[in-house]
């Protein structure tokens, strides 16, 4: 786990063993988890895991505590049948519950891949305050195209107004790629497959974003990678992209009849500039956090990007802006007149109603739905899914950036933290090679964030984590020190590093994350400028030809430790270079 206020990685058995996490294991022996659903209204996280559902309730002090289970194994001899069909008996051939949203104020959508068969279900979880968690039998259902049938397979969902909008490959093969949305009065909806719309796509987050506060124009996002027809070369290169369709499309009458008629996409960039104009691209979109915002349909978009090559290895977060989004699906079409042509903005005249949009009311006039819409329009819509305008991150460039790590960054959850110099963006990143205590290395496989709580909850395969967004008690008993952590969570209160509460009314709060300047908060802490020009010295005897542990990771991440030998003879001292960071 990795938190770049100012970065600072924590691992779960000294989270353990400093009782600043506790962690859930499931009950069976191995939790296998797939998915969680932090529920802020009945106060409980919800986890799907192999063949199990579980219900923890938050406020009980430690996750084992009252929490309950629904046991949801396949079918009798899906087993079996998967297992003939040539998958893994011991790990592909279980129901991995991969879907958990809340469908109403009672009810989860439950969603498991079913030894291969998807199967999706109604889970009763009762008012706020009661603690029910029983599936509804009459409600289990064929979750195919809600859920993907592998359960390794990338795939993202969103359950908008009692229908689901699904990324996935929808059949066995893994070969039907498709944006789905089901459940619902209406018919089901898809994208045809049409190398235009997706190719080999990894879908990686889907939310529901309104254009206006009229919700006949609300707008659900895909985010995901493919390999892109507009790229050069034999091999498509793989792009990441950015996509939507209208909640309120129902498809033509004649053409794309119950398939989207509103979807278009583009590509998301995140790259640094080189030199002679040649940028460092990262075009594998990892993961996709939305910051809400007090304006709900401006939230700010934060994505974790890696670099596609052998040769340079890199993660970079960019954070976008829906305006910048807006503008590009509102601009010019990509369009490619023939193989030997190269792709440029479509020049002729854009058909009435503009593909891509949805009629609501009085806007698009005579027409009142998709199915009203002129062939025309429809056929336009399918030959041109692609803008020709793509999106970059705000101010142009990452927010973060980190080469030749020895781990790779998987999610990304942030929070905005009021400090005492302004408004800071704290990101959480999960890596690929944290720890459990006393077992291997487990890659993080979701993180969730609760602003309420101030917790996160981390999840691996073998169990989730409850962590404590703030670790002020880590950074010492001294002003100085808690000064130079420049954490927006932490501040000096006059006796110990503690939460910073913005609206508190205490005397000696001290903090300063811009700067991080002891001497200008800590003076009247029984300290003078002279103190800071001093250094602390630690003497550490050893004994020739044996080893000596010399600690070289400092408390804060402005203070730097250096040591030096000092050897009998002479009495004079030398640095030690060339120290391995773990020392």
């Amino acid at each position: 786990l990795y938190s770049e206020a100012h970065p600072k990685t924590y691992l779960y058995d000294y989270l353990l063993m400093t009782n600043r996490s506790v962690i859930f294991f499931g009950f069976r022996g191995f939790l296998d988890f797939r998915s969680m659903f932090l529920d802020e209204y009945h106060d409980r996280l919800f986890i799907g895991a192999k063949d199990t559902i579980y219900s923890i309730q938050l406020d009980r002090g430690h996750m084992d505590r009252d929490t309950k289970e629904i046991y949801w194994p396949p079918l009798s001899g899906q087993r079996e049948e998967c297992a003939l069909k040539g998958k893994d008996p011991f790990t592909e051939c279980a129901n991995y519950v991969r879907v958990l949203h809340p469908y109403n104020r009672t009810h989860l959508l439950a969603c498991g891949t079913g030894a291969f068969e998807p199967v999706c279900g109604f889970v009763n979880v009762g008012h706020r305050g009661e603690h029910m968690f029983a599936m509804e039998p009459a409600g289990v259902r064929n979750g195919r195209g809600k859920c993907p049938h592998d359960p390794n397979r990338p795939f993202a969902s969103t359950l908008v107004g009692g229908e689901l909008y699904s990324g996935l490959t929808a059949d066995f093969l893994g070969r039907d790629p498709v944006i789905f949305r089901s459940l619902g009065p209406r018919s089901a909806m898809r994208t045809e497959l049409d190398q235009r719309l997706l190719q080999d796509p990894k879908f990686v987050a889907a939310h529901l974003i309104p254009d206006t506060d009229d919700k006949d124009n609300n707008k659900v996002y895909f985010f995901f990678t493919e390999k892109a027809l507009e790229s050069e070369g034999k091999s498509r290169a793989v792009y990441s992209r950015i996509g939507r369709v209208c909640a309120n499309d129902a498809g033509g009458q004649r053409v794309l009849v119950n398939k989207w008629s509103t979807f278009i996409k583009t590509r998301l960039i995140c790259s640094v500039p080189g030199p002679e104009g040649i940028d460092t691209d990262f075009d594998d979109l990892v993961d996709v956090f939305l910051l809400r915002t007090k304006d709900e349909k401006n939230p700010e978009i934060y994505g974790i990007f890696s670099t596609i090559s052998n040769v340079f290895q890199g993660y970079a977060v960019c954070m976008y802006r829906m305006a910048d989004i807006r503008e590009a699906f509102n601009g010019a079409y990509a369009h490619k007149e023939g193989p030997d042509y190269q792709w440029t903005t479509y020049e002729g005249k854009v058909p009435y109603p503009r593909p891509g949009f949805v009629s609501a009311e009085n806007h698009f006039r005579p027409y009142n739905s998709t199915k009203d819409y002129p062939d025309d329009v429809l056929h336009f819509a399918r030959s041109h899914p692609l803008m020709f305008q793509s999106v970059y991150p705000a101010n142009q460039h990452p927010v973060l950036i980190k080469t030749n790590l020895q781990y790779k960054m998987t999610h990304i959850v942030v929070d905005r933290v009021d400090a005492e110099d302004g408004q800071y963006d704290v990101m959480f990143i999960g890596t690929g090679t944290s720890l459990s205590p006393g077992q291997a290395p487990n890659p993080i496989t979701s993180l969730e964030i609760s602003v309420k709580r101030q917790q996160l909850y981390v999840g691996s395969r073998v169990g989730v984590a409850q962590v404590k967004l703030h670790q002020c008690e880590t950074y010492g008993n001294a002003c100085a020190e808690c000064c130079l952590a420049r954490d927006p969570y932490c501040a000096w209160d006059g006796t110990s590093c503690t939460r910073y509460q913005p609206t508190g009314k205490r005397r000696f709060r001290r903090q300063d994350i811009w700067n991080g300047n002891p001497a200008h908060q800590c003076l009247d802490q029984s300290l003078n400028a002279d103190s800071f020009d001093s250094v602390e010295e630690r003497v550490v005897y050893g004994t020739e030809d044996n080893s000596t542990f010399l600690e070289c990771v400092p408390k804060s991440p402005q203070a730097t430790v250096r040591w030096f030998i000092q050897r009998a003879v002479d009495g004079m001292k030398d640095e030690v270079r060339n120290m391995s960071t773990t020392c």
